[in-house]
């Protein structure tokens, strides 16, 4: 079973941008979708960005043309590339499978903000 190590996160401006990387160790991930999500405290996990084994990439209108999903199979590991971020952006992400299949990592915390 895959153990999650997010990591990337951290203060940044408005309009700035960050890169979000995510370890799967333990797992195989080269047949699994993968996804990033975000949870604000009090509300739901929401899928932000995922990407296909074969590299179908999808993403939630909120960050749609800002944000880029990446995978490296032979690392197990995925990228989130976020540009032009927004106050709206601040949040807690996670990195999981597409759905979800393994235990929640920790996160990384987010904040946009002058």
């Amino acid at each position: 079973q895959g153990n999650i190590v997010e990591s990337g996160g951290g203060l940044v401006q408005p309009g700035g941008s960050l890169r979000l990387s995510c370890v799967v160790s333990g797992a195989i991930v080269s047949n699994s979708g993968l996804g990033w999500y975000r949870q604000t405290p009090g509300k739901q996990r929401e899928l932000i960005a995922g990407i296909s084994p074969n590299g179908y990439i999808t993403y939630a209108k909120s960050v749609k043309g800002r944000f880029t999903i990446s995978r490296d199979n032979a690392k197990a590991s995925s990228y989130l590339q976020m540009n032009s971020l927004e106050p709206e952006d601040t949040d807690v992400y996670y990195c999981n499978g597409d759905p979800p299949q393994w235990p929640w990592g920790q996160g990384t915390r987010v904040t946009v903000s002058s």
